[in-house]
């Protein structure tokens, strides 16, 4: 396997709050019109929303679930000061702070917000990237 992720693909409870969260709170640019699914053009890799009830059933899974899953999506910015202004444009969209920007274990400053679905993103500063 070639090392790249072309797709990132979100389970979404609401198709239309979810395309208005990322699309006009967070300002990521559209990659379609579609009304059955949402993609976002993102550097290297496109970020799509599909209804969750309906991954799950292409994916032959049960769509239940709750809690952290396990991983979290991480956007880098280009300073301490742009990972507070990142984190309150997402608050201000319908994000949930879940922590605010701070010096990080790693010698970076990151935060996260979780989006209207639950999904984790880290908003990060790295010095060393």
């Amino acid at each position: 396997m070639k090392p790249h992720i072309t797709i990132i693909t979100l389970g979404v409870a609401d198709l239309q709050r979810s395309i208005d969260f990322y699309e006009k709170g967070l300002g990521l640019p559209r990659k379609d019109e579609s009304k059955s699914i949402a993609f976002f053009e993102m550097t290297g890799t496109i970020l799509a929303l599909y209804p969750r009830d309906e991954l799950a059933e292409d994916i032959t899974i049960s769509p239940e679930g709750t809690g952290f899953q396990g991983f979290t999506l991480a956007h880098n910015v280009a300073s301490p000061e742009e990972v507070d202004l990142t984190l309150a444009e997402a608050v201000a969209a319908g994000a949930e702070l879940v922590k605010p920007g701070q010096d990080a274990f790693w010698g970076g400053y990151s935060g996260y917000f979780k989006d209207p679905d639950g999904f984790y993103w880290e908003v990060a500063h790295n010095p060393f990237l």
